[in-house]
């Protein structure tokens, strides 16, 4: 996959979740560059990346997105056509062990929840930023053994993190289902996070490297996969419904 982009005939309208984080600022700025509309839910404005608060294209709305109600996160999905959720918890005591520690998960149930109830058209999409550390059901992934099976069982009991994104993408396969008429999924997994620009990378229906040997993603690479999704219909149907694993091309 390289940089270029192919287009919807409209441009979508998309709620970004998550959109202060390394990865979610990326999004925000790469969908700003291709002209999109975004709606973004943040705790605080001040860590949004640098002059897009004066781009009319972009809404915020400062909140804690645990805390709001249905009523005020329906108005926020209401109208778009795309939600991306780069929600994760941060590398801290409070962070990995506090509250919020369903924020991945219930923010997915709670949005597809709303999208469901309000019975769209046409399918939105929901685009799921979520890790390699994420298995696909039925033990698809084939290359990971019992030995990387058995220590990630052990993760998801100790790290509330590992098992919040585990629950939000099983959540997705088993709650909405690939065939649901008003929400449609991707769930994308990076491996190791790296700094850097847009690069080549390459796209996996599976796992590519090891919980032990793990290869690297750029950060960049990540958003621009997750726009395309959002924006281009090609790449969309090609992962819908899918755990699409993405590397930097020199990593593959």
């Amino acid at each position: 996959m390289d940089a270029g982009a192919g287009s919807m005939s409209a441009q979508p309208t998309v709620l970004l979740l998550g959109g202060t984080g390394r990865t979610g600022g990326r999004v925000l700025e790469q969908l700003l560059e291709r002209e999109v509309a975004v709606r973004a839910v943040v705790r605080s404005a001040e860590r949004l990346p640098a002059g897009v608060m004066e781009n009319p294209l972009l809404t915020v709305t400062v909140a804690g997105l645990s805390s709001m109600s249905k009523d005020e996160l329906a108005r926020q999905v209401e109208g778009c056509d795309v939600v991306i959720s780069c929600l994760g918890h941060n590398l801290s005591a409070q962070g990995l062990f506090g509250r919020p520690r369903d924020l991945v998960a219930g923010a997915a149930e709670r949005v597809s929840r709303i999208i469901g109830a309000r019975r769209p058209e046409r399918p939105v999409r929901f685009i799921l930023m979520s890790s390699v550390s994420v298995n696909r059901p039925g033990r698809l992934d084939a290359r990971r053994g019992s030995f990387e099976r058995t220590v990630l069982w052990g993760l998801r009991g100790l790290l509330p993190p590992a098992r919040d994104n585990q629950r939000a993408a099983d959540f997705l396969v088993g709650e909405v289902g690939a065939d649901d008429r008003f929400v449609e999924w991707a769930i994308v997994r990076p491996d190791s996070l790296r700094e850097g620009a847009v690069t080549e990378y390459t796209l996996h229906e599976g796992l590519v490297d090891s919980l032990f040997r793990p290869g690297e993603t750029n950060m960049a690479n990540v958003a621009h996969f997750m726009c395309e999704l959002a924006t281009d219909d090609q790449t969309w149907a090609a992962w819908r419904g899918k755990h699409p694993v993405i590397v930097n091309a020199s990593s593959a």
